[in-house]
C-alpha cells in the first residue's frame, strides 16, 4: 500500500511539474512576443522614421553645402555687398549664380513639405525636383558664361546637378524600402499576437493530471485464498 500511495504521489508530482512546465513555456513565449510587438509599436508611434529622418538630414545639407558655395563665390571678387547687387539684383541669367541657390532652396522646400511634413511614401516628388534641376543646370551650362568666371563656374553646377540624383537614390533604394519592410513586420507581429490570443490555453485544473491508484497486487488471490478457507472451515 505504502508503494502504490508513493506511484500515485509521484504521478501527481509529474503531471504537476508538466503543468507548470506548459504554463511557464507559454508564459515565457507570451513574454517575448508582447516585447516585440512594445518595440515595433514604438517605431510606428515615432513622428518619423530613422532613414526619413536622415534623408531630410541630407536635403538640408544640400541646400546648406550650395549656399556656402555661393557664399565662398560672392567673396572671391569684391565684396559680397556689390556682387549680391550684381548678382540679384541685377541678375543676369547668363552670368549669375544666383539661380543655382534658387534651385537649392526649392528642392529644399519642396522635399521637406513633401516627405517631413505629409510623410509622403511615393517617389514623384523627388523626381520632380530632380528633373527640374537637371534639365535647368543642362540648358544654363550650355547657354550660359558661367565657366568664364573660374572655378566656381564648374563647382556649382556640378555639385548642384550630383546632389539631386544622391537624394532620388537614397529616397528610392533605402527610405521606402526600409519603411515598407518595417511595416510588413509590425502587421506581422500584429497578427501572430491575434493568433496567440485565440489558441491561448485554458488554466488547467488538477482533475486533468489524476490518474487512479493502481490496483493492489494479488488482492484477487487473496479473495480466493479466504474462499477455500471459509469452505474447509465449514
Amino acid at each position: 500500500m505504502q508503494q502504490v500511495a508513493s506511484d500515485s504521489g509521484i504521478v501527481q508530482s509529474d503531471s504537476l511539474g508538466s503543468r507548470v512546465s506548459i504554463h511557464d513555456a507559454y508564459s515565457i513565449n507570451q513574454a517575448e512576443l508582447m516585447a516585440r510587438i512594445n518595440s515595433y509599436e514604438g517605431r510606428e508611434k515615432k513622428s518619423i522614421s530613422d532613414v526619413r529622418r536622415t534623408f531630410c538630414l541630407f536635403v538640408t545639407f544640400d541646400l546648406l553645402f550650395v549656399t556656402l558655395l555661393w557664399i565662398i563665390e560672392l567673396n572671391v571678387d569684391g565684396s559680397i555687398g556689390s556682387n549680391l547687387i550684381k548678382e540679384v539684383v541685377k541678375y543676369d541669367y547668363f552670368c549669375s549664380f544666383f539661380d543655382i541657390f534658387l534651385l537649392a532652396v526649392f528642392r529644399f522646400k519642396v522635399l521637406i513639405l513633401a516627405y517631413a511634413v505629409c510623410k509622403l511614401r511615393h517617389w514623384w516628388a523627388v523626381a520632380f525636383t530632380t528633373a527640374v534641376t537637371s534639365a535647368f543646370l543642362l540648358v544654363k551650362v550650355i547657354l550660359s558664361k558661367i565657366f568664364f568666371q573660374g572655378a566656381f563656374g564648374y563647382v556649382l553646377p556640378i555639385i548642384s546637378f550630383i546632389l539631386p540624383w544622391i537624394e532620388t537614390w537614397f529616397l528610392d533604394f533605402k527610405v521606402l524600402p526600409q519603411e515598407a519592410e518595417e511595416e510588413n513586420r509590425l502587421l506581422m507581429v500584429h497578427d501572430v499576437s491575434e493568433r496567440a490570443a485565440l489558441i491561448q490555453p485554458r488554466p488547467l485544473s488538477d482533475g486533468q493530471f489524476y490518474s487512479p491508484p493502481e490496483s493492489v497486487a494479488g488482492s484477487d488471490e487473496e479473495t480466493e485464498e479466504k474462499q477455500d478457507s471459509e469452505k474447509s472451515v465449514e
